[in-house]
């Protein structure tokens, strides 16, 4: 039986919003897509790992410190829509793994424990997510939530705290209801190329979560937990703190 091949692909766009230009902002000497590259690059099992951006600036970037660069239409609306756009081009891979260009911190259990969920046959679609240990973060819209079912599928996303508490925070001794979710995805080819066809959804652009596209249309997202501190990088708080942990590693 053919061993499902893997490619692992790095959506990375000039224009944020709250912070343009992230993907080449200074840490420690390089820039945060080549921390996100060479944590990806380190997973187990992985065929292929590259950028996909519609930006030269970047691909400069990329192919400065030796990594794989797909160009991609700046017309396409999202990262998953890069993803699909590299699928299309590489027939031969049948699992993608999508990490977000500004996770520097992934760690490589993530990936391999999100390939894991999709190698198992249990979920066409599979992310990943951390326990939520800071209170401030409940309220904190860059940090999305997400609550798991018994069964390991996530239920619902959100930017906002769920579920709804009468109280404002977990008392002393207590766990958090919800997760902290994980910049990364990871689909069989298929889904991948099904999910990207499919038209933006108003829960999707109510919370400005991509997945729950998936979700409304009735793909279980598998969901695994790992152990590891996850900051996405959206403001330049998020990323004066990645610098902080970072340099705490050195």
């Amino acid at each position: 039986m053919k061993v499902p091949t893997v490619a692992t692909v790095i959506p990375a766009r000039f224009a944020a919003q709250r912070l343009p230009g992230k993907p080449l902002a200074d840490i420690h000497g390089k820039p945060m897509i080549q921390h996100v590259y060479e944590r990806a690059a380190r997973a187990q099992g992985i065929a292929i790992t590259g950028v996909a951006t519609d930006d030269p600036r970047i691909a400069e970037a990329v192919e400065r410190f030796g990594g794989k660069v797909w160009m991609t239409s700046p017309d396409l609306q999202s990262g998953t829509d890069r993803v699909a756009a590299v699928a299309r081009m590489h027939p031969e891979i049948d699992i993608f793994v999508n990490v977000q260009g500004d996770e520097p911190l992934m760690d490589t259990r993530a990936i391999e424990a999100g390939v894991a969920l999709v190698h198992s046959g249990r979920f066409e679609m599979a992310t990943v997510m951390t326990p939520m240990t800071e209170i401030a973060d409940l309220s904190n819209a860059a940090v999305v939530k997400v609550i798991p079912d018994d069964l390991g599928r996530a239920i619902y996303f959100s930017r906002h705290p769920i579920p709804y508490s009468r109280k404002a925070a977990p008392e002393a001794g207590e766990a958090f209801v919800c997760r902290r979710h994980v910049g990364l995805y990871v689909y069989r080819r298929e889904t991948l190329l099904r999910f990207s066809s499919l038209p933006p959804t108003l829960m999707e652009r109510a919370e400005s979560l991509e997945q729950l596209r998936a979700l409304q249309a009735g793909i279980a997202i598998g969901i695994a937990e790992v152990d590891f501190t996850s900051i996405g990088v959206d403001t330049p708080e998020e990323l004066e703190k990645v610098r902080q942990i970072l340099a705490s590693y050195r």
